[in-house]
Formats: structure tokens, sequence, C-alpha cells
């Protein structure tokens, strides 16, 4: 049993005004459902909250897909969700943060890490084009396009 309008969201669907990336989180693992509304009035003493309570059946196996990597995309697509994918990744905050990770990983490679190579701009831009993410909103995508 959760509070209504945490419950609300943990059930969203992609569309939806809750939808959010905590849905997307949730929805990723497991199947949920909302089963029955409770009514402030069915406590003693009533509570300021209405309650629902809702279903979780975890997916079995689970997607192949680590929470990390899921959870950052989705921390970044879901910071400004009716925004353009490319829009959300070409904040100043997002793509310092993308250019040293990639700066990193260049490095425990034990590549080069120097100017001359593709810039992460240039990088962001062909993944977009290839998962024809360009134009796409996380208010809209579901699960599977998030996964592309």
């Amino acid at each position: 049993m959760f509070q209504r309008e945490f419950a609300l969201r943990l059930v969203a669907r992609p569309g939806t005004a809750l939808w959010s990336r905590l849905s997307a989180n949730v929805q990723l693992y497991a199947k949920v459902d909302n089963i029955i509304n409770v009514n402030r009035n069915d406590f003693r003493p009533p509570p300021q909250v209405e309650s629902s309570v809702i279903r979780l059946v975890p997916i079995d196996p689970p997607p192949p897909v680590k929470f990390e990597e899921f959870d950052g995309l989705n921390r970044i697509i879901f910071s400004r969700p009716n925004k353009t994918i490319r829009g959300n990744f070409q904040a100043k905050g997002v793509m310092k943060m993308l250019d040293q990770n990639r700066r990193t990983w260049l490095s425990m490679q034990e590549m080069a890490v120097d100017d001359e190579n593709e810039s992460i701009n240039d990088v962001l831009d062909k993944i977009l084009d290839e998962g024809s993410w360009t134009e796409s909103r996380a208010a809209k995508m579901d699960i599977d396009e998030i996964l592309k």
C-alpha cells in the first residue's frame, strides 16, 4: 500500500502526465498494476492522504541491462521530459559530463586522449541518429524505445 500520488507514478504509462523516471525504472524490472484505491476514511484516525494497493510482479528473467546505466540515461532524458532527447543531451552540464566520462573511458582502455579524436558532440549525433532519437521526447517513449 502506497500513498496514491506515488502509486499513480509507479503505474503511469508513456504519454501520460505522470510518466516519469520512476515509472520507467520500476517498469523495466516489474509489471505494475493498481489493485484498489483505499479511502482515507477507511482508517482510524483518518490520514491526510489517500492510498492505493498496487501489485509488483518481477519480470523473469530481468532484462540484460545494468540498472546504473539505464538510470543514468533516464536521469538525463527525464530532466526535461517534454524537450527532445537531443536537446536534453546538448545541455552544457550534460555535454561536459559526457566528455569527461569519455576521456576517462579512453584512458582506462589505454587509448590516447587527445583533441584529434572524434568529439563527444559528433559521437552523440551519430548515436542519436542511429537510434532515431533525434526528435523523440522522453514523455512519449516506452521502455522498449528507451532501451534501443
